[in-house]
Formats: structure tokens, sequence, C-alpha cells
């Protein structure tokens, strides 16, 4: 059954553009993506939320064909070429030291840091909350009216020894975005319906 109206208050063009109707890109178009459009993208979905506001995820935009040349050999092959053809990619990581930014983003418990003090508890709340934001960013991205290739096929160690090296971030998903060009669109596979998800109890 499809949602209407009646019980969802986004409007049914604003539900098919972010989900029903909305593809993962394989590739696309010549037409450039801004940086007004990138920056209204991260303006949008940074208000997701994330477990005490930590938002760990870290965005690193790769564009031109030098910077380009530097991720594809991390690529798996399959996604090596139309990384290289796409207009923008981004690699998004979890930033384990997130806890350094919760006097600025949890501001009303002072206890907030310490309570991260552990390396491997701070590493796994860094990756569950970033991928939080990988799925929020993934819409935010059709909300712009662009096109989302995420993309888990890549060497995350060889993605974080060429861009990352110095920091505490870990590459989680990789997401090419531009205009969609629909030749490279696959069909549509099925989804599961609601009956074989949901159990309530």
């Amino acid at each position: 059954m499809t949602a209407t109206l009646d019980t969802l208050a986004l409007p049914t063009e604003a539900q098919d553009l972010l989900f029903r109707e909305a593809r993962t890109a394989n590739a696309f178009t010549d037409e450039p993506v801004t940086d007004e459009q990138l920056r209204d993208v991260y303006d949008l979905v940074k208000w997701g939320p994330t477990a005490m506001n930590s938002q760990p995820l870290r965005v690193l935009f790769v564009r031109g064909q030098e910077a380009k040349a530097r991720l594809a050999p991390h690529m798996a092959e399959g996604n090596r070429a139309k990384t290289l053809a796409a207009p923008v990619t981004a690699v998004l990581t979890a930033d384990t030291d997130f806890h350094e930014h919760l006097g600025r983003t949890f501001p009303h418990y002072p206890g907030a840091k310490a309570a991260f003090a552990d390396d491997a508890r701070r590493a796994e709340a860094a990756k569950t909350s970033a991928l939080l934001q990988v799925g929020y960013f993934i819409v935010g991205v059709r909300a712009a009216g662009l096109a989302a290739g995420p993309m888990s096929g890549f060497d995350a160690e060889g993605v974080r020894d060429e861009f990352f090296a110095d920091t505490a971030e870990l590459p989680l998903v990789i997401v090419n975005i531009g205009h969609p060009d629909h030749s490279g669109t696959h069909p549509r596979n099925p989804r599961l319906d609601y009956a074989d998800v949901v159990r309530t109890v």
C-alpha cells in the first residue's frame, strides 16, 4: 500500500523525489555540481539526530582529475570508472575524536567528553552515529535535485592512508554525486514489504 497525504505530512512529489523515484546513480551528465549545492546539502542534513548530538560525520569532497587519480586506485574495479567520471565524489568518514567537540555540541552535560575516554567505545559510537548521518546525507543529495551513488566497494585502509593518515577519521562510505544519466541506471530491484520486516510486541 502506498502512503498518501492522509498519513504523511510530506507532499507526494517530495516523497517521490526523496524515495520512490530516487535511484542509485551509476552514470552522470556533464552538468556541474556547485559548491553552493554541496554546502546547502550539508546545511540541511546536519540537523539529523545523532547520539548525544555527537555529529561525527566528516566529508571530503574529491573534485578534478588529479584528486580523482588519488582515489581511483583504492576503488573496487567495478566502481573505478564511474568514480572518475562523476562530477564530485564525497568520502564520508567517522571522526573518532568527535568527543573533542562535545563541549560545543552537547553543552548542557559537562561530563560528555569524559564519557568517551575509552578509545574502543568512542570509535564504535563514532561509526554508529556517522552511519546514521550517511543516510541523511544521501537523502539530502536527493533533496537538492541531485543523484547519489553510494559505494562500500573500496579499500578503506588505502583511502585512509591516502587522505586521512594524520587524522582520527575512518572512511565509511564513498558517494558519487551529480545529475543522473539514466542510461546507466539499472532496473529497480524489489523491496521487502511491511509484513516482511515489521513486528509489533
